[in-house]
């Protein structure tokens, strides 16, 4: 029922900035919570910003003070702002999606993110 397009990543020096966006299509209507996912090579896909209602957010530990997370609600699109870049930010971001009721029940909604490298 939502569909997610992502863009944005790219090749950054450390220290760097970039700037990723994901905008959601379908039944948006269900939407609850928006954010970014992230897999580096070995290792399991973890957490990175995710934001619910205005000024509910969540950031892994590693990331917070340089990246931030924010929603145009009536675009239905995820921003991360990623700043002071560093070589083990590198990996694939995923955005995604939480969306549904008690009705329908809850469902993950993932888009096919691009990669971040970031270079030493």
């Amino acid at each position: 029922q939502v569909h997610l397009v992502e863009s944005g990543g790219g090749l950054v020096q450390a220290g760097g900035s970039l700037r990723l966006s994901c905008v959601a299509s379908g039944t948006t209507s269900i939407i609850n919570v928006m954010g970014w996912y992230r897999q580096a090579p070995g290792k399991q896909r973890e957490l990175v910003a995710v934001q619910g209602s205005v000024g509910m957010t969540n950031y892994a530990d590693s990331v917070k003070g340089r990246f931030t997370v924010s929603r145009d609600y009536s675009k239905s699109t995820v921003y991360l702002q990623m700043n002071s870049l560093k070589p083990e930010d590198t990996g694939v971001y995923y955005c995604n999606a939480e969306g549904g009721h008690s009705g329908i029940g809850y469902h993950n909604y993932w888009g096919q993110g691009p990669q971040v490298t970031v270079s030493s």
